[in-house]
């Protein structure tokens, strides 16, 4: 029936409201009620009092109270504050003197008896001088009050004044929650409307974040996932693209040789050959590239782990690239920090991430540079280091150097790489429960930092 949320709130508020109100309203009414009879009681019960002890100063004793039609001598004649008529306030008390015998009872039976002191536990002493001259049981009349006498008068504008501010309640808690509806769906209607239009493929709407409460964290979060919905299409758009371009430079040569050769326009020769091979072998490549991405971003990556010390990875990473440090001039070196914990670690893929990090320095060092292989350890973690002196990378690069297809130096498609290797790096170390990360100053050189946890 109400399925607007903002009408279940403004309900809500409501029920709260009025049932908030009605509570209060009895709690109130309840108890000025109580009060007031108990000052009304309080009040005879000060006017009979008064009225007895007069009575003993007039007759110093308290002989023919029963003859003296006390109730009427008490309640009139005798009332200079105009309080009310004593008869009409008490129909019943007994009278006990200071003997503890009762002088005067409505039930004529009790006379002359005489009373514990259990049974007057409940009476009001009358005291004149110090003296305690007797005890009074009274008892309140039951009688309902007239409709208009001044009590009756007061406690009926006591009530209606209650249910008015009652009313009055109900209406500001209806303004006031169909206003907080108003500005809470006002959001969630907004983040609808986002929502939808994502569904629709388009990305990277923004809501306004209105507070610091949960809404204001969704809505944070909305932006947040937003704008990475949108970096992700972008990526993914850019690289397919790339894909395609990369696909096509071999593809393009392949083809343009395979239709010479078919249409006897050149005739075969080992040269030919060697440049069709080198084409067929860089797109098994990128395929195998992608293959392995696309294995480590599902997670079903296989890994062979085992405990190898840092150093032993280090030491055959420096032979298998030593020669072609030498052969370009570039010195080589190993450097260890002492006896290391071990890590579990899957050989061939360390490997391939530091052949990686050592084939991209070899590339951006200059002859006589310095590239030097390091590892340590700090607390519960080992650290793998390639640093080198080389031409370092730009710091509007550095933080795209680990995405996919992304070429800092465009010339680097031109030598055959496909701008994979360092994001493979990236994925290859995560899954081993590492992290890599580089530091890098332009025209000074990069290091590229590999942190796993020891065994």
């Amino acid at each position: 029936m109400f399925r607007s949320i903002t009408t279940r709130l403004i309900l809500a508020f409501l029920l709260v409201g009025l049932s908030g109100s009605l509570l209060v309203t009895l709690v109130v009414w309840q108890s000025t009620r109580n009060q007031f009879d108990q000052f009304i009681l309080r009040r005879q019960q000060e006017v009979l009092i008064n009225g007895l002890i007069r009575y003993y100063l007039r007759n110093r004793s308290w002989s023919d109270i029963n003859r003296a039609l006390l109730a009427l001598e008490i309640g009139m004649g005798q009332n200079p504050d105009n309080q009310p008529d004593f008869r009409r306030s008490w129909n019943r008390f007994t009278l006990v003197d200071e003997n503890q015998v009762v002088v005067y009872s409505i039930v004529p039976d009790q006379i002359g008896k005489r009373l514990s002191s259990r049974d007057l536990n409940q009476a009001l002493a009358l005291n004149l001088n110090g003296k305690t001259i007797g005890w009074v049981l009274a008892v309140p009349s039951d009688q309902p009050r007239q409709p208009n006498s001044p009590e009756a008068r007061f406690l009926q504008s006591v009530k209606t004044a209650t249910l008015i501010s009652a009313i009055i309640a109900v209406i500001l808690a209806l303004i006031i929650g169909s206003v907080l509806a108003f500005t809470l769906t006002g959001s969630l209607r907004e983040l609808t409307e986002a929502t939808q239009e994502i569904a629709r493929g388009q990305f990277g709407r923004q809501v306004a974040v209105r507070s610091q409460d949960e809404l204001g964290i969704l809505a944070k979060s909305f932006n947040r996932m937003s704008r990475e919905l949108e970096r992700a299409t972008q990526a993914r758009r850019q690289m397919t693209a790339d894909i395609a371009h990369d696909l096509r430079s071999p593809l393009s040569v392949i083809r343009g040789y395979t239709e010479a050769l078919r249409d006897k326009k050149l005739e075969g020769s080992a040269e030919i050959y060697t440049i069709l091979d080198q084409e067929t072998q860089h797109l098994s490549h990128l395929v195998d590239d992608l293959r392995l991405l696309t294995l480590a971003d599902a997670g079903e990556l296989p890994l062979t782990l085992q405990a190898i010390q840092p150093d032993v990875i280090l030491q055959r990473a420096y032979a298998r690239h030593a020669l072609t440090a030498q052969q370009k001039g570039i010195n080589l070196t190993v450097e260890t920090a002492g006896a290391l914990p071990k890590i579990n670690v899957d050989v061939e893929r360390i490997a391939q991430v530091l052949d990686n990090l050592i084939i991209n320095s070899l590339r951006y060092t200059q002859p006589n540079g310095t590239i030097s292989l390091k590892c340590w350890a700090e607390a519960a973690n080992v650290y793998l280091q390639v640093k080198d002196n080389g031409s370092g990378i730009a710091p509007q690069d550095i933080a795209h150097v680990f995405d996919r297809f992304y070429r800092a130096d465009r010339s680097r498609q031109e030598n055959g790489e496909s701008g994979l290797g360092l994001a493979i790096a990236k994925s290859l170390v995560e899954a081993q429960g590492g992290t890599i990360s580089v530091e890098s100053q332009l025209g000074l050189g990069s290091a590229f930092t590999i942190c796993l946890p020891a065994r």
